[in-house]
């Protein structure tokens, strides 16, 4: 009941400043179908197992901001979902996955459920912004971006993301502050605190970035959960070509935690987009604490990933094509390798655009492998969305 009334008095209360006319308001509404097939039947009793899981989410987005001067901005932005379907249905616990919230306030809340559907809404971003001169101050919940790459972010050690959830664009946030202070044109100092309800779930990291040879170069540490952390990472080109990399070092605070360990991820990509517009994108990821056997042991629906475990091999490589055959309609196949068990993804997509707000997509995972590998367990989905933006 306290998280409901919350949601809803940073609702009204953003409604409220629409009165305001430095206020920006704008958002989207989406409605994805899913059709999923897993690799074996899903046992749901002692006599019956499903083939394939049916799902429909229709996805609302809200994004407030009001500018009350020129140094003070506040932001909230809203996720508003009804998941429907035979999966609701068939595994009720999925609410539960759905309403965990990792960030030190539960910001989020099932508003109505019934034995098919369920409505659920958050708040993912929620910040208070103070900008003066060089200095730049933010509170609240708020997207902490430190990676370089575009697939895998080693440095991304406070919003780590998963590639395969395609559908939410914006990316998790983190309740915490974020100090940032420019030192010239191009270069700036960061530091971060995120709130944590006990030391392993704290962070406390600093990051520096800076231009040189025509290159965004950048160096971060501190101390992130249960990990001290050193990293640092690049963004430049060459002949045209996008050239990007990063690396960090996780070295665990408590050496005689029997559940941490020591380990080294570093990832490398580049991407060029020809002048027909063929793009082409290529990277790759090493994890030393990963496997080279068999590296399956994660859930389709909650992967476990963070910045120090972004695979569970020890090397992924990742390519993709894109090209816009007319202004409306474009094309684009992904694909990641573990080349040590041979487990394989395809990600196939078109996308059409209805109008200058509209869109609809068709999108497929296809996991490929043995049993055990990497892949191999995750089976296949494909989805269809349409989106309209204001």
């Amino acid at each position: 009941m306290k998280k409901t009334l919350l949601i809803l008095s940073f609702i009204l209360f953003s409604l409220g400043l629409m009165a305001q006319s430095s206020l920006s308001f704008y958002g989207y509404v989406k409605d994805l179908g899913m059709y999923y097939h897993p690799v074996e039947p899903i046992p749901i009793s002692s006599n019956k197992s499903l083939d394939y899981l049916f799902l429909n989410e229709i996805h609302n987005r809200l994004n407030f901001r009001w500018y009350a001067s020129d140094k003070l901005t506040f932001a909230l932005e809203a996720r508003n979902r009804i998941y429907m379907g035979q999966m609701i249905r068939e595994f009720p616990n999925y609410e539960n996955l759905v309403d965990a919230d990792n960030g030190y306030l539960d910001m989020g809340t099932i508003l109505l459920s019934a034995d098919s559907w369920f409505l659920h809404t958050m708040l993912d971003r929620a910040w208070i912004d103070y900008t003066s001169g060089k200095l730049q101050v933010r509170l609240g919940r708020q997207r902490i971006n430190w990676g370089t790459n575009l697939v895998w972010n080693p440095n991304d050690v406070f919003n780590t993301f998963s590639y395969f959830d395609f559908d939410y664009e914006e990316r998790p946030g983190t309740d915490g502050v974020r100090v940032q202070y420019y030192t010239s044109v191009t270069s700036s100092a960061e530091l971060v605190y995120k709130i944590g309800h006990n030391n392993d779930e704290t962070a406390i990291a600093g990051m520096y970035r800076f231009s040189k040879f025509n290159y965004d170069i950048q160096f971060l540490g501190g101390w992130v959960g249960k990990d001290y952390v050193l990293g640092g990472g690049w963004a430049g080109d060459i002949k045209g070509a996008g050239f990007r990399g990063e690396a960090t070092w996780f070295r665990p605070r408590v050496k005689e935690d029997p559940d941490n360990f020591e380990s080294f991820v570093a990832s490398v990509s580049a991407d060029y987009t020809f002048p027909n517009s063929l793009y082409l994108h290529f990277g790759t990821l090493f994890n030393s604490y990963g496997t080279t056997g068999d590296a399956g042991d994660r859930s389709f629906f909650a992967p476990d990933i963070s910045a120090k475990m972004l695979s569970l091999g020890k090397y992924q490589l990742f390519g993709q094509v894109s090209y816009p055959f007319t202004p409306l309609l474009s094309a684009n196949m992904s694909t990641m390798l573990n080349p040590c068990d041979g487990s394989s993804f395809l990600g196939p997509s078109l996308t059409y655009s209805l109008g200058d707000n509209w869109e609809v997509m068709l999108n497929g995972q296809l996991f490929l492998g043995r049993q055990g590998t990497e892949y191999g367990d995750y089976g296949q989905a494909v989805y269809a969305r349409i989106k309209w933006a204001f």
